[in-house]
């Protein structure tokens, strides 16, 4: 008669459930950072130009996480966000187009991870 290891075989399962379950995360991680990548590309719409700050949105892999970033103009992220002091006084339009992404980033992400594990 074959013994079975109860402990050796929880522990097994367990391996194979963590390794199903971080695969799945690293998906839902690259799927909902393109699309906010993309959202972003199309929320720029004020820099119809030439359109440099809105093809800067990039995501990149850093570790474990993936990083949404401008590549071409990073230091007026923040300036068109929220807006800046004008030289002659008085303050520019905030033009909010980065928070909402977020906040669909939130969403999108706990949705895709419940999904994902139930």
């Amino acid at each position: 008669m074959a013994e079975i290891n109860l402990a050796q075989e929880i522990a097994q399962h367990l391996k194979q459930y963590s390794s199903d379950v971080e695969r799945d995360l690293e998906g839902a991680k690259k799927r909902v950072g393109q699309k906010a990548v993309k959202e972003l590309r199309n929320a720029g719409r004020f820099d119809d130009r030439t359109g440099r700050y809105r093809k800067g949105w990039k995501l990149r892999k850093i570790g474990d996480n993936y990083v949404i970033f401008n590549e071409t103009d990073a230091s007026l992220t923040h300036l068109l966000e929220y807006g800046h002091a004008l030289r002659n006084g008085g303050r520019s339009k905030s033009f909010t187009h980065i928070k909402p992404v977020e906040q669909m980033v939130i969403n999108e992400f706990e949705a895709a991870v419940r999904k994902d594990l139930s």
